[in-house]
């Protein structure tokens, strides 16, 4: 299952003000909940389960009684995929959010690949 339905889930599953999330493993998925949770916007998440049936339980995160994601933009699809070089990576929603770009060394913040100098595909936007 792709990265845009697991944010989706996620951004579903806070509004309903749920604790926990349980989705699919896989390798991409595994490196946007790192940044996800490297941002705060999950609190954690946990690899579980044996080959073929892994998973991950994602445990959401809240501040003040409202959800940390308040919303998503998807920036490439996989039929219109964008690419940016390092100097067209802005800053999100005053700085309040954070674009998650795809590059050659793996997937990280817009603000990581700006000091990395380094370009890449704009997955998604998120605050």
């Amino acid at each position: 299952m792709s990265y845009i339905q697991l944010l989706t889930k996620i951004k579903n599953a806070s509004a309903l003000h749920k604790e926990t999330v349980r989705f699919p493993y896989s390798k991409l998925n595994e490196a946007v909940l790192t940044v996800l949770s490297t941002s705060e916007f999950i609190d954690s998440f946990e690899k579980k389960g044996k080959n073929p049936k892994k998973f991950f339980d994602i445990q959401l995160k809240y501040k003040n009684g409202q959800p940390a994601i308040q919303d998503v933009k998807f920036v490439s699809t996989p039929s219109r995929r964008l690419y940016v070089k390092k100097d067209e990576i802005r800053p999100i929603r005053q700085g309040y959010g954070t674009s998650v770009v795809s590059t050659s060394q793996g997937i990280m913040t817009g603000k990581e690949s700006r000091t990395k100098k380094i370009g890449g595909q704009i997955l998604f936007n998120i605050w």
